[in-house]
């Protein structure tokens, strides 16, 4: 049953009348807080009595010969007020920013190498057109970037095809389709050969440097394409690291072309001939069914100019 000292304000009524409350209190004066509003005394005057009533008949104001001033109850409610209608200005800001490409904000994730050139460069573009967005980045591999965004974590997603993550669920932007090359030390004997395109069963029995222990799921499902199962020799993450060990001679690794513009010099980039083998396609995922900011459309938009600008090697790379 409910109580009847209840003292719950209707929303659709409560900002309006702590806007005329605070209007009021501002000036201690019903006359010059109506001018204010563009509204009449008699108006001003109902709305605090309304707003009066719905606190349990707490008097907000002493009424004087000359204006208004704050009873105790009042000076109590002043901070409330404050922070309810400046939190729902700032709604508003932030609702109006969200519908301009240069307000709001954007969340974004990207798989390791998009971030060597195609991310990097998508979002200088992106900064120098959108200053007053808000954004934020997250690192990881497709599948865990898919959960991020299917929980409303991230906005968009710069994703792969590698490791076949179920991309359906997603409105997909396609940005491009990138080769693979394979990385040798310096002196390898096939960078005597012309470093023309090569066959990875060439390397069968070479010791890899990949980021897995297993090569299911990752850029070595070529090598399981190309009928052998890759020597997993040396577990490294970073794909900086994995040239050092490439450079001293202890494997190969594979590179897509996203990352192939940051070589060191001592490692030779071999373009994989990978007949048959669909290339690894690189998209821009977001939500199916959700609505999109202009930001995130404006971010679409910089990441597809950033991808037809990434120049792609020509082989060898000493």
């Amino acid at each position: 049953m409910p109580s009847p000292h209840r003292t719950d304000l209707p929303p659709d009524l409560a900002t309006v009348w702590l806007r005329v409350f605070l209007e009021v209190a501002r000036h201690e004066s019903f006359t010059v807080a109506a001018r204010t509003l563009g509204w009449t005394q008699s108006a001003v005057s109902r709305q605090i009595a309304s707003l009066e009533g719905a606190l349990g008949g707490s008097q907000l104001f002493d009424r004087l010969p000359r204006g208004v001033r704050l009873t105790e109850a009042g000076r109590v409610l002043v901070p409330y007020a404050e922070t309810v209608t400046g939190a729902l200005h700032g709604a508003v800001r932030e609702l109006a920013a969200l519908r301009e490409p240069a307000g709001g904000r954007l969340r974004f994730g990207a798989f390791p190498t998009a971030d060597a050139a195609l991310v990097p460069h998508a979002l200088g573009a992106f900064r120098a057109r959108s200053p007053g967005v808000r954004v934020s980045r997250e690192e990881g591999l497709t599948p865990s970037l898919l959960d991020r965004l299917t929980g409303g974590r991230l906005d968009l997603a710069v994703v792969s095809t590698t490791g076949g993550a179920p991309l359906s669920a997603y409105e997909l932007s396609h940005l491009l389709d990138e080769s693979l090359y394979v990385a040798v030390p310096a002196g390898h004997p096939l960078v005597g050969e012309g470093g023309g395109p090569v066959r990875l069963g060439r390397l069968a029995d070479a010791d890899w440097i990949a980021g897995s222990p297993r090569p299911e799921g990752t850029l070595l499902d070529a090598a399981l394409r190309q009928g052998f199962r890759p020597r997993i020799a040396h577990v490294v993450g970073e794909w900086t690291a994995k040239q050092g060990y490439v450079a001293a001679g202890l494997g190969v690794t594979l590179v897509p072309a996203l990352a192939a513009q940051s070589v060191r010099p001592d490692v030779v980039l071999l373009p994989v001939l990978d007949e048959g083998a669909p290339a690894r396609a690189v998209y821009a995922a977001t939500p199916r069914g959700r609505s999109s900011s202009p930001a995130v459309a404006a971010f679409v938009g910089a990441l597809r100019e950033a991808a037809g600008r990434i120049p792609r090697p020509s082989p060898p790379m000493a």
